[in-house]
């Protein structure tokens, strides 16, 4: 938990300027899923910068990556790490026990400081708790600043978080991936837990071998926040299509979901999950200006945008050639 994404971010990564043409015009970008808290994601708006913290869309409360099932399992089974589901969920709560503990310290260290500070103009206020980088990360986390964001594929892995966040206190925003999230639909609605998912991929390891494409219509139909993520560099290019994708299995199958509901899936939903719902993902006054004008119908195959607007500044038109933001991909010119 003490490691932030924002460290890690390369700036002139051409990933960037493909993700806004093809739509994007603000990523969530977390720490990989091989550690059970993986730590601090960061909310950005795709704009270049030099540096990462330029990029990050102020006002955006952060984020933090947990994951359960098989990943941690795999990396670290071998290496004196959790090899089980049971593993892993009792590492989460013992890490989680020592956050509650810290917590406890700095709670009664500022208590006792605001007391003294009230009653006595000494200099002797209580000797202050030493830092621990991790666990300020999950006292966010039970405070509220901090939103979980958990990996998780099978529904019984996610109920097993469930379980966790209730014992320890903490609300979880988001499930990731989580491929059978159809099966506990009506839990997650009630929960008020969102599910950033694909449209159709599945199969690829053994937890994901009961997703099926009519996931996120069965999510959204049951009143919870349903999301299409990419997790993918290529994916991240046609986020629409991938919503068209998903809304089709559903109407294939009976299950009336408007443009409008389906839009939601990468506009206002995934701004929700982010705590941003209140700047973007919705055209409203006061609102930043994250547009994106299309050449066509947005769930058409054919249709691509023609400009994208972050907050009120062009930041992509068809219409004009301009230099890459990155000069990455430029080449070299070799003189002999």
């Amino acid at each position: 938990p003490e490691v932030w994404a924002e460290h890690a971010v390369w700036t002139q990564d051409p990933g960037f300027e493909r993700a806004v043409a093809g739509g994007v015009t603000t990523l969530q970008i977390l720490p990989g899923s091989g550690n059970l808290i993986g730590g601090r994601g960061v909310v950005m708006h795709a704009i270049p910068t030099l540096g990462s913290r330029a990029m990050r869309l102020q006002g955006a409360p952060e984020t933090v990556k947990m994951a359960c099932g098989e990943n941690p399992k795999r990396v670290y089974g071998n290496k004196g790490g959790p090899k089980t589901r049971m593993g892993n969920i009792a590492i989460q709560r013992q890490t989680f026990l020592k956050a509650k503990a810290y917590k406890a310290r700095w709670d009664k260290f500022e208590e006792k400081n605001s007391s003294q500070a009230l009653f006595s103009r000494k200099n002797d206020h209580a000797l202050e708790p030493e830092r621990d980088l991790g666990m300020e990360t999950l006292v966010g986390v039970l405070e509220g600043r901090i939103l979980p964001q958990i990996h998780c594929y099978r529904s019984d892995d996610m109920l097993a978080m469930l379980q966790l966040s209730k014992e320890m206190g903490f609300q979880i925003r988001s499930f990731h991936h989580a491929l059978e999230a159809y099966k506990i639909r009506d839990i997650l609605a009630d929960e008020n837990i969102s599910v950033s998912t694909w449209a159709d991929w599945w199969g690829f390891k053994h937890e994901a071998y009961d997703g099926i494409r009519q996931n996120l219509a069965l999510v959204e139909a049951s009143g919870a926040r349903a999301i299409v993520h990419s997790d993918s560099s290529i994916g991240i290019q046609r986020l629409n299509q991938e919503a068209a994708k998903a809304l089709a299995a559903g109407r294939e199958v009976g299950i009336e979901i408007s443009d409008e509901a389906a839009l939601a899936w990468i506009t206002s939903n995934p701004a929700w999950a982010l705590g941003i719902d209140e700047q973007v993902g919705s055209l409203d006054v006061g609102k930043r200006a994250d547009l994106v004008v299309w050449d066509g119908p947005v769930f058409s195959i054919y249709s691509s945008p023609t400009m994208v607007f972050v907050d009120g500044n062009v930041a992509y038109d068809t219409s004009k050639s301009e230099p890459p933001w990155s000069d990455f991909e430029l080449g070299w010119e070799v003189k002999r």
